[in-house]
């Protein structure tokens, strides 16, 4: 199972991108760390695709 890691804290697009993100659209103001499974990154993919959601816009810092 592919399970995606989304920590806000540590995203280097964190504040320039955050109006834009899925995840501060669905969740509001970001939470630190959220786990997304694939099934959860499926939907979210189709709903961005149709625009109905910006798209993740994750910059992994490390």
């Amino acid at each position: 199972m592919n399970i995606l890691h989304v920590d806000c804290g540590t995203c280097q697009a964190r504040g320039k991108a955050c109006a834009e993100c899925v995840i501060s659209v669905l969740l509001g103001p970001m939470p630190d760390e959220i786990d997304l499974d694939e099934q959860e990154q499926a939907a979210l993919a189709v709903m961005a695709d149709s625009g109905l959601v910006p798209p993740l816009r994750l910059v992994s810092g490390q």
